[in-house]
């Protein structure tokens, strides 16, 4: 007689043990930043041994990888989520829709700020993100060629994903200079963004 294999318990444990930690390093993160964080004190806060975050975790900068790919979810669901395409009047409507709703993520999770936009100079982290930015740049331009017909871009230059890094630039200036993303610098790296796409893209493009 054939059984029905069912999960198994353990790894719902092991995941549920892994949201702990990840939970803790984003609360640590967000009062006291990247320097200030250990395996030990992730440990002490999730309130487990560190050995338990050593098992999952082999360092600080491989913990701070798997929050910076939580960060990435997070933008592309908003990348995902629905859009009333009545509101698209250019495709500068879109480019702005989808900033801000970026922003307010970075406005919403102090974690993602200090991780993308601050200046801890982890090599493993910014690489991360980087990687992350070239799957959300093929995302975006997805998403502009389903409401807008969009010419031929370069091979050989992300450009969506270049945008998203420019204006990221901006918000982490912000974030050196004032500790949050201003209204004000929050306009400008909207700007930047329309920019650099503008170099590539026409002021008008047919809708699909």
């Amino acid at each position: 007689m054939t059984r029905t294999a069912t999960p198994r318990k353990p790894r719902a444990r092991s995941q549920a043990r892994i949201d702990s930690i990840l939970d803790a390093a984003r609360t640590l993160l967000a009062r006291e930043g990247v320097a200030c964080l250990s395996i030990y004190s992730v440990a002490e806060r999730a309130q487990i041994p560190p050995s338990s975050v050593y098992h999952f975790f082999a360092s600080v900068p491989a913990l701070l990888e798997a929050l910076t790919a939580d960060v990435h979810r997070a933008f592309r669901a908003c990348l995902q989520a629905p859009i009333d395409p009545g509101n698209l009047h250019s495709w500068r409507d879109l480019s702005r829709l989808v900033e801000q709703r970026m922003l307010s993520i970075y406005n919403g999770d102090a974690a993602a700020r200090q991780l993308i936009l601050a200046q801890h100079g982890l090599s493993e982290v910014v690489q991360a993100d980087r990687q992350h930015d070239l799957e959300l740049g093929a995302l975006m331009q997805a998403l502009f060629d389903q409401h807008f017909q969009l010419p031929v871009l370069p091979d050989d230059v992300d450009v969506f994903a270049l945008a998203m890094e420019l204006g990221d630039r901006v918000y982490a200036r912000s974030v050196q200079l004032h500790g949050q993303i201003t209204p004000r610098m929050a306009e400008e790296g909207m700007r930047v963004f329309d920019a650099y796409l503008g170099l590539y893209l026409p002021p008008f493009l047919a809708r699909r």
